[in-house]
């Protein structure tokens, strides 16, 4: 099992160049997991961790409601804002500047199989940040992500995740809210969720701004514990 992960930072990119980019990592681990099996040439399979930052854009999964989109075409680029149905699981979100969005493409054979342990991981892996920064973070039963204050009227979510899973290999992931600017979440219903707000780490830290290498580093290490990971660091490839 090859429990390498190459990291790269991809820095502020448009989503639909870093969905594109995903699209060929993520082939190219199914197509050597294919040819392995038909060829038995042992290839090792390769394992990614994408960070990005996105500019405003919203994405609907493959289960999602349109409707949950609250603006039109004309309000969207009014707010410098774009739009994509992808083949993620979940509904809306958006993401942009501020936040630390996280691609892991993963073949979980060289893990663990079992997508659900996946991420209940990655949610850990949040919350295990969170805590390095003072707050108490949790799951909300039958609701992915991680929230704030679960079970009270309270009750605020800053990480939304949504994955894709194909021969046990990944690909989409989760995006923590960290200098987001929140009124973008205003123009939709956050993952189809009526009832419950969204914050951000520096809303929560009283700060103006809270420093986004420093959670990116933090991220990292409690992947490369919970994972049994090996980081390997590679200048960004789109």
């Amino acid at each position: 099992m090859n429990k390498k992960v190459t990291l790269q930072d991809l820095g502020l990119k448009d989503y639909k160049d870093t969905w594109d980019y995903q699209e060929l990592l993520f082939k190219n681990i199914v197509d050597t997991k294919v040819r392995n099996r038909r060829e038995d040439t042992g290839f090792e399979t390769p394992n990614h961790f994408l960070f990005v930052e996105h500019p405003h854009v919203y994405t609907l999964g493959k289960s999602g409601d349109i409707n949950n989109l609250l603006v039109d075409e004309n309000k969207l680029a009014e707010k410098g804002a774009t739009f994509y149905k992808i083949n993620r699981g979940g509904d809306i979100t958006y993401h942009g500047p501020g936040q630390v969005v996280g691609y892991p493409i993963l073949d979980l054979d060289n893990f663990f199989t079992d997508i659900h342990k996946y991420l209940r991981f990655l949610e850990e892996m949040v919350i295990l940040t969170l805590a390095d920064y003072g707050l108490k973070a949790e799951r909300s039963q039958g609701e992915t992500g991680v929230w704030l204050d679960v079970g009270t009227p309270f009750a605020r979510k800053i990480c939304a995740m949504g994955v894709r899973a194909s021969r046990w290999v990944t690909m989409h992931g989760f995006a923590l809210n960290v200098n987001t600017d929140l009124g973008y979440f205003d123009m939709m219903i956050p993952c189809g969720i009526k009832d419950k707000a969204v914050t951000s780490l520096n809303v929560e830290l009283g700060q103006k701004q809270v420093d986004m290498e420093g959670v990116k580093q933090k991220l990292l290490q409690h992947f490369s514990t919970l994972f049994e990971a090996e980081l390997v660091k590679e200048r960004a490839g789109v």
